[in-house]
């Protein structure tokens, strides 16, 4: 039996990670949507960005959160979900980098379609991050108006979206005070400084 290339088997893992950084964006953003998130990312971690575009397509901007933290929301918004991902994917290409053969990797890439595929894969995960307006509205949602958070982030692949998830403030949640007589709503980003 031919043994498995650790360059692949990281990328595989990685493809895994994508879709996870993707998630602890779009689930917030989805309950400003008009249509549910699940579709696309179950998709993504099956076929990739392919079925990310359409989401990316089809959803409309909103800067603002008027929901209630679910369960789920919670951990996708929590850091250390954020440091989970790093950990992970520190090891997937530490592992690549110490045990994977290079010289092998290219000669599938260039040969086996599915090596090349979820190679290109992987790239377009990391282009498609920054290009659309997912990651802006989530900065907006949490009082981050600095552009040079940004292109911090776009510019550096993988591990720019994965520190903004350990570092991000905590997406503020929708709550109402109640006074005599009176129901408040409390805004959303009131409890926010943004960043210099």
């Amino acid at each position: 039996m031919e043994e498995v290339n650790p360059i692949l088997t990281s990328i595989f893992w990685l493809m895994g990670v994508w879709p996870m950084i993707y998630a602890c964006l779009m689930f917030a953003d989805g309950k400003m949507q008009n249509f549910r998130v699940w579709p696309y990312f179950i998709g993504s971690n099956g076929i990739g960005v392919i079925c990310l575009i359409p989401y990316l397509i089809l959803r409309k901007s909103n800067q603002d959160f008027d929901s209630r933290k679910d369960y789920l929301l919670k951990i996708l918004d929590s850091r250390l979900t954020g440091i989970f991902l790093v950990l992970s994917t520190i090891g997937l290409l530490s592992y690549a980098i110490v045990a994977g053969d290079w010289a092998d990797y290219i000669q599938q890439f260039q040969t086996r379609t599915f090596v090349h595929l979820i190679s290109l894969d992987f790239c377009l995960m990391c282009l498609t991050f920054p290009l659309t307006s997912l990651f802006d509205d989530d900065m907006a949602r949490r009082g981050l108006k600095d552009s040079r958070i940004f292109w911090a982030v776009a510019l550096v692949p993988l591990f720019g979206p994965l520190t903004y998830l350990c570092l991000r403030p905590l997406l503020p949640e929708n709550s109402r005070v109640e006074l005599p007589g009176v129901t408040k709503k409390a805004s959303p980003i009131s409890h926010l400084k943004p960043l210099a």
